[in-house]
């Protein structure tokens, strides 16, 4: 991957604000702010990762919870949680977490669903500060979500709204590798598949709790779908072409 031109780019971008750092600057002009990701979303490289040995992709696994489904109707994100997979192996000291300043009230059954309250949102970062942060945690790694469809479309729907750049970021669902390697499988659940491999759930519905479980997931399935004989994302979507 094409990592040296983005330690370039961080290192320039980096330099404009080294007198107090981002976290406590908060008078950054917002013009700015918004340059800031337009500029690291265009600097991405999406090279042909597609090549990668699998156990060799690095990864941020995310999860997002939500007021709701549907962004252009006016759903917000209300927190995101994500971790990284380095060599095959989660490295649970590379962790990102953070509840977001939504605009309007949680419904009261997301609040029970999240934990999440309206009071503890109304002091949260709004949605691009936490983002930039975000973008700057992942840098240029592949994304991957259980059934990510869901943080796809509100990452896109952000993107666009607020740095009016389109997500840069490629975006993998865990289920394709379910598809391959246990296909006669008929679950769909976080829960569900977790419970399938013996690994504890706790605080389902807490952003950062279900990308840890979900990378979890990610590494068990890269060992299956290679001892199938895909060694990499190319593989493993002829693998999937097929199947369909």
């Amino acid at each position: 991957m094409a990592f040296e031109p983005f330690i370039h780019l961080m290192r320039g971008i980096q330099s404009r604000f080294s007198t107090a750092g981002i976290r406590s600057t908060p008078n950054i002009h917002k013009a700015e702010h918004h340059a800031y990701l337009r500029q690291l979303q265009r600097d991405i490289r999406q090279d042909d990762v597609l090549k990668i040995p699998l156990n060799e992709l690095e990864v941020v696994v995310l999860d997002i919870e939500t007021t709701g489904f549907y962004p252009e109707k006016g759903d917000e994100i209300i927190s995101i949680g994500a971790i990284k997979i380095r060599n095959g192996s989660v490295q649970e000291d590379e962790q990102f977490y953070s509840l977001i300043q939504c605009n309007n009230e949680i419904p009261e059954e997301i609040s029970t669903l999240t934990s999440i309250t309206n009071e503890q949102v109304r002091d949260a970062p709004p949605l691009s500060e936490v983002l930039m942060q975000f973008f700057r945690f992942a840098q240029n790694c592949t994304l991957v979500a259980h059934h990510a469809k869901h943080e796809k479309v509100f990452l896109q729907n952000a993107s666009l709204q607020l740095y009016r750049t389109p997500l840069k970021h490629r975006i993998l669902d865990t289920s394709f590798l379910f598809r391959i390697a246990d296909p006669e499988l008929k679950i769909l659940r976080l829960e569900e598949f977790c419970e399938y491999h013996n690994i504890p759930i706790e605080n389902r519905h807490h952003a950062l709790e279900d990308a840890k479980v979900t990378a979890k997931l990610w590494c068990i399935y890269i060992e299956k779908v290679q001892r199938l004989g895909c060694t990499n994302l190319r593989e493993m979507y002829e693998r999937l072409a097929l199947l369909n």
